[in-house]
């Protein structure tokens, strides 16, 4: 006999709810802000809005389904089941943040705040849910495309977006880049790092590296098997060059990276707490992920 559905709510601490948490009362924070030319009305609207979507979302939930809730700091630490379905509840970076920690559980966006998010990955609104969850579990889905880094000790780290390869802090990284092809060309640099993105992070990060290259390469599509990369400010020096700068990876293509510097991290998706450490004589492979986000239309 199968199990239920188990609906797993994933949502985030809201701006208000922090702001309350280190100022110690409303009126404190209130008074903080108007420091600073700032109303928290504003605030407290938007953290009211994203409360009741919640509860919306909760009580639209089947009865015969089991449920459980997770805070997005604590993804890392959660355990996802076969039979769940998972209830973004939030942003569209909600649902990333969760994608990496999944493997073919079927995803649902709901946005608390329609205007304001973009809406591309949370897709719905809380008074659809009651529609949308019965059948979440069986109906159809998009399968979008993910990025994974594999670093030569067995680290492995996946992304919706993408990852990014660098010094903590966004300092100077110095490594060895090249691909994993006939040509056999590796270079030396120095940089501030090296994004590798999916068509889902064209709309993000990995756009506004794009337009500032000048938007030369075809950006994929959320679902296209393809992959781009971009050096971000690569520094010309008699040990560092500059010819590999930008590029595609696709099918079993992959970019490696090997450490040149102390320590190196590559995280996925603006998590910066869940990283792959990387320290010298390292290396990492880049490409793209066997595993896709389902996420429900």
């Amino acid at each position: 006999m199968s199990l239920a559905p188990r609906a797993v709510l994933v949502h985030r601490t809201t701006e208000y709810e922090e702001l309350v948490a280190r100022h110690g009362t409303h009126g404190q924070a209130a008074y903080f802000l108007r420091s600073r030319g700032r109303d928290i009305e504003e605030i407290a609207d938007r953290h009211r809005r994203t409360r009741r979507a919640l509860a919306e979302v909760t009580s639209a939930i089947p009865l015969t389904w089991r449920q459980a809730q997770v805070e997005r700091a604590d993804l890392d630490r959660f355990l996802f089941a076969p039979e769940d379905v998972v209830v973004v509840v939030g942003q569209d970076g909600l649902v990333a943040n969760a994608a990496k920690y999944l493997s073919g559980q079927p995803v649902l966006g709901f946005d608390t705040d329609p205007g304001r998010n973009p809406g591309v990955l949370v897709r719905h609104r809380p008074a659809d849910a009651a529609k949308l969850l019965p059948s979440a579990a069986t109906s159809g889905t998009d399968e979008l495309t993910m990025v994974e880094a594999v670093a030569d000790d067995t680290q492995r780290l996946v992304a919706l977006n993408e990852i990014y390869l660098g010094a903590a802090g966004h300092q100077t990284a110095r490594y060895r880049l090249g691909l994993d092809d006939d040509r056999g060309v590796v270079e030396a640099q120095a940089s501030s790092g090296v994004i590798v993105g999916t068509g889902t992070g064209a709309t993000g990060w990995l756009r506004s590296v794009w337009q500032e290259r000048g938007g030369q390469l075809r950006l994929p599509a959320p679902s296209e098997e393809r992959l781009l990369w971009f050096v971000r400010e690569a520094w010309p020096s008699p040990a560092t060059g500059t010819s590999l700068v930008a590029g595609e990876l696709s099918g079993p293509g992959r970019l490696r990276v090997t450490v040149e510097s102390e320590r190196l991290i590559a995280f996925g998706d603006g998590m910066e707490t869940d990283a792959l450490e990387l320290t010298w004589g390292q290396s990492v492979r880049v490409g793209v992920c066997g595993e896709r986000l389902r996420l429900a239309g």
